[in-house]
C-alpha cells in the first residue's frame, strides 16, 4: 500500500487510505451525489430513466450489469490495451484531503486593502515570499475585493494562498501578461502569442524557473517550458535503466543505485530512435504507425525525450532494483536509452484556495493573439492543488504546463468566453481535474476567435477530467499525440472546435478513454472516438452525429478501438471510471 502520512510516503502496493476510503460506500455515494448537485447533474443517475434511477437506489429490479470493458480492466488494470490505469491521478495519488497549514501571513498586515482601492499585488507577493522563507504555510486573503495590477507568484514549496471562499474573496486583475512581462512570441515564428497557451495571473512556478522564463521573454528569446527545458541541458543522468521493463511494471532494474534514495523525485527519460519506434509505441504499436510519416512532425519530435516525473519509493541496492510510486506508463526498451535523471526543482505542495480571480472584461482576442489575461497556471508543479477557484473573463482559464500529479477541484471558468478554458500541455502527467464547470459565455464570440474546451496535448498522459459540466466547448485533443487520458462523467454542449498544428502530429495516442459522457446537442466531434483514436475506449456516450469539423484517423488500418453502451449511457456501470479505479483493490 502507498499511504501518505504527514512524514511522507509509506511503501505498499495496495490502495491509498484517504477520505474517500474512510467514509465508506454509502457515505461516498452521498458525497458523489452532493458534488454532482453542484454541477447540476447526478453521477449515478444523471441520465437515467425513473425506473433505472430506482434500480440504482436499490429499489425494484437489479441494477444494470457491469461493463464488459470494466470487467476486463479489473482483471488487468495496469496493462489493459484500451483503458489506462489512472487510479493514482491527482495530488498525492488522488487524496481527497488537502493539507491545512497554519496561517503564517495575512495579506492585510502587508498593506493589502480589501476594498479594491489600491494595487494589492505587491503586498500579496511579499506575504507569499515571507511564507516561502519560513518553509511554508498559509497566506490568508480575508473576504473582500483586492485589486491586483501584477502577477501573483507562488514559487516555494508548501505555500498556500487561501481566500475565504470563491464567493467571498476576489482578486480583481487589471492588466495582461504582455503588458506586465512582454510579448511572448512563438518559437515557430509568425505573430502568434505564446500567452495563448502559457502563463497565469496567478502563477505557481519555481522561483528560479520564473526568472528564467521572464528573462527569456524580455529578451525575446524562447524560454524553456518543460521539466528540463527545450535545450535539454538542465538534467544529469543518475543511472541507466538496464534490461527491459514493460508498461504496468512498478519496478525497474538500474545500472547503479548509489545516487538514488527513497523519496527522490526524478525523471524517467525515454529517447526515440531513427525508426521512431517510441512514438509508434505511444500510438499503441498499431500497424498504421509504422507507415506514418513522423520525420516532418517537428513540433512533436521536439517533445522527445519523453519525460515522466516519478517518485522512488524503495531502493534494493543488492538487486539494483528501484520501485516507483506508479506503474510505468510505457515500456522502457533498451533501444530508447531509458534512464533516471535529475529534473528542474519543481514546486511541491503549493495550493490556491477559495478565490475568484475576476479579470477586467475586454473583448476576446483573435485566435493565437491572446494578450495574456490568463487565470491560474501550474508550471513545473508537483503534488499541488487548486480548490474552489473561479476565473472570470480569462483568455485562458487554468493551465497545466509540465505539471505532475496536481488536482484542480471545484474550479470554474465564467464570463465573456475564452480560448483555452482548461489547458494541459508540455508533458503534463497524472493530473486530476474534477467537479469542474465551464459556463456559457456572457457575450457573443467575436469573429476570428476560437473556443476549445478541455485541452490536452504535447505527449501529456494519464490525466483525468471527472464530474464536469461544460455549457460550451469541446474535448480538445490538440495534437502533439497525447495518450492514455480519461474523460469521465461529463455533460457537454459540444460547440467548440479542436486545434493543433500539423507539425504536432497525431490527434491521439493509445488508450484514450471517454466514459459516461452526455452530449446535449448531439454533436460528435472529439467525443465519439472509436473510429479515430488507436486502442481507445468509447463507453456510455449519448447518441451523436458528425458536424463540419470531421477528422479522419491519423493511422491507416485497424485501430483496435472499442465501443460499448453507445447511445445508452444510463446502462453503463460503473458510472465514473476514475472513481471506480480508485476503489479497486489493486
Amino acid at each position: 500500500m502507498f499511504i501518505y502520512m504527514e512524514g511522507g510516503l509509506m511503501d505498499s502496493r495496495d490502495r491509498e487510505i484517504d477520505r474517500r476510503r474512510l467514509l465508506g460506500g454509502a457515505l461516498g455515494a452521498a458525497t458523489a451525489m452532493t458534488g454532482a448537485s453542484l454541477l447540476g447533474a447526478t453521477p449515478a443517475t444523471a441520465h437515467a430513466t425513473p425506473a433505472t434511477a430506482q434500480q440504482a437506489a436499490g429499489h425494484g429490479t437489479a441494477a444494470p450489469p457491469t461493463s464488459a470493458l470494466w470487467r476486463e480492466f479489473r482483471a488487468a488494470p495496469y496493462t489493459h490495451p484500451q483503458i489506462p490505469y489512472v487510479g493514482r491521478a491527482g495530488f498525492r495519488g488522488g487524496s481527497a484531503d488537502f493539507p491545512r497549514h497554519p496561517v503564517v501571513a495575512d495579506v492585510r498586515a502587508y498593506g493589502a486593502e480589501p476594498d479594491g482601492s489600491a494595487d494589492a499585488a505587491p503586498a500579496i507577493n511579499r506575504a507569499i515570499a515571507d511564507a516561502g522563507r519560513r518553509g511554508g504555510g498559509t497566506v490568508l486573503v480575508p473576504p473582500g475585493t483586492y485589486r491586483v495590477d501584477d502577477v501573483i507568484r507562488v514559487g516555494h514549496d508548501n505555500v498556500v494562498l487561501r481566500g475565504a471562499g470563491s464567493g467571498r474573496t476576489t482578486l480583481h486583475a487589471t492588466r495582461h501578461l504582455t503588458e506586465l512581462i512582454g510579448p511572448y512570441g512563438s518559437r515557430y515564428g509568425g505573430n502568434k502569442s505564446s500567452w495563448s497557451w502559457a502563463g497565469g495571473l496567478i502563477w505557481i512556478c519555481p522561483t528560479d524557473r520564473w526568472r528564467t522564463l521572464t528573462d527569456a521573454i524580455k529578451a525575446q528569446d524562447w524560454p524553456c517550458e518543460g521539466w528540463t527545458g527545450n535545450e535539454r541541458d538542465e538534467w544529469h543522468t543518475l543511472t541507466d535503466v538496464t534490461g527491459s521493463a514493460r508498461r504496468g511494471d512498478w519496478t525497474v532494474t538500474v545500472a547503479d543505485t548509489s545516487r538514488l534514495r527513497r523519496g527522490d523525485r526524478v525523471l524517467l527519460q525515454l529517447s526515440d530512435d531513427a525508426d521512431h519506434t517510441l512514438l509508434r509505441h505511444m500510438a499503441g504499436d498499431v500497424e498504421g504507425a509504422a507507415d506514418y510519416v513522423w520525420t516532418d512532425k517537428t513540433k512533436l519530435t521536439s517533445y522527445v525525450p519523453y519525460e515522466w516525473p516519478c517518485r522512488i519509493t524503495a531502493v534494493d541496492a543488492r538487486r539494483r532494483r528501484v520501485t516507483l510510486d506508479r506503474p510505468l506508463p510505457l515500456d522502457a526498451r533498451p533501444a530508447w536509452q531509458p534512464r533516471l535523471t535529475t529534473l528542474v526543482k519543481g514546486v511541491v505542495g503549493a495550493g490556491v484556495e477559495g478565490i475568484t480571480l475576476d479579470i477586467v472584461e475586454t473583448p476576446q482576442s483573435q485566435h493565437l493573439l491572446d494578450k495574456g489575461y490568463n487565470g491560474v497556471a501550474l508550471q513545473c508543479a508537483w503534488d499541488c492543488w487548486v480548490d474552489d477557484v473561479t476565473v472570470n473573463n480569462p483568455d485562458n482559464g487554468f493551465l497545466l504546463v509540465a505539471a505532475k500529479a496536481c488536482t484542480l477541484s471545484r474550479v470554474r471558468v465564467t464570463g465573456r468566453g475564452s480560448h483555452h478554458p482548461f489547458c494541459c500541455r508540455e508533458g503534463s502527467h497524472d493530473n486530476l481535474i474534477e467537479d469542474f464547470v465551464l459556463s456559457e459565455r456572457t457575450v457573443p464570440a467575436p469573429a476570428g476567435t476560437q473556443l476549445h474546451g478541455i485541452n490536452v496535448e504535447g505527449l501529456s498522459s494519464y490525466n483525468v477530467w471527472s464530474r464536469g459540466r461544460m455549457e460550451m466547448g469541446t474535448f480538445d485533443t490538440h495534437r502533439g499525440m497525447p495518450f492514455a487520458n480519461v474523460r469521465t462523467d461529463i455533460t457537454v454542449d459540444n460547440d467548440g472546435r479542436h486545434g493543433g498544428d500539423a507539425s504536432a502530429g497525431p490527434l491521439y495516442g493509445a488508450r484514450f478513454t471517454h466514459w459516461n459522457v452526455t452530449v446535449t446537442n448531439q454533436r460528435a466531434g472529439l467525443i465519439k472516438i472509436d473510429e479515430i483514436a488507436p486502442y481507445s475506449a468509447t463507453a456510455g456516450i449519448s447518441e451523436v452525429r458528425e458536424f463540419d469539423q470531421t477528422d479522419v484517423p491519423d493511422f491507416a488500418g485497424p485501430l483496435h478501438s472499442r465501443i460499448e453502451s453507445y447511445g445508452h449511457p444510463e446502462a453503463l456501470r460503473p458510472r465514473n471510471l476514475y472513481e471506480a479505479q480508485r476503489d479497486l483493490d489493486c
